[in-house]
C-alpha cells in the first residue's frame, strides 16, 4: 500500500479520482500545506479541470490560485473521513493562504459533500499506509 502523502499514494489517488464526474465550473489549482508530518512538512496540489484531477504531485504550484494549510493530524482524518472538510474550514483548521481566490474555494467546498467524493474518499483510504 502507498504510504500517505507518498508521489506513489497521489499517483493512485489521481487514478481513482478519475471516478468523480464531470462538474463544468469546477476548475482549480489548489496548493496544499501539510504541516507537521513524519517526513517534515509536505506541499503537494492539485490541478482540477470540470472536477477531474489532472495534476497531483508533490511540490508548490507557482500558479495556484487557492492555498490551504493544515496540520497532519487533521490532514490525516480528513482523509479517513473522521474530520469533514467544511467543517474543518469553518473552524479554522484549514487555513487559507492570504491572496486565495475564496469565490472558487467557495465554490469548490460543497463537492466534497457529494456520495461521489465520499465514495472516491473512501477507496483512496482503503489503499493508504498511515
Amino acid at each position: 500500500m502507498p504510504k500517505y502523502l507518498s508521489q506513489e499514494w497521489m499517483d493512485a489517488g489521481r487514478e481513482l479520482a478519475q471516478e468523480f464526474p464531470e462538474r463544468a465550473g469546477a476548475t482549480a489549482r489548489l496548493q496544499y500545506q501539510v504541516k507537521g508530518t513524519p517526513e517534515g512538512d509536505v506541499h503537494y496540489y492539485w490541478v482540477i479541470d470540470s472536477g477531474k484531477i489532472k495534476e497531483w504531485p508533490l511540490g508548490d504550484d507557482p500558479d495556484a490560485e487557492i492555498t490551504l494549510s493544515m496540520s497532519y493530524e487533521d490532514a490525516v482524518k480528513m482523509q479517513k473521513g473522521e474530520l469533514d472538510p467544511n467543517a474543518a474550514f469553518m473552524q479554522g483548521r484549514i487555513k487559507v493562504v492570504p491572496g486565495s481566490n475564496m469565490g472558487k474555494l467557495m465554490s469548490l467546498l460543497p463537492l466534497t459533500q457529494s456520495p461521489e467524493y465520499k465514495a472516491i474518499q473512501a477507496k483512496i483510504n482503503d489503499i493508504t499506509d498511515y
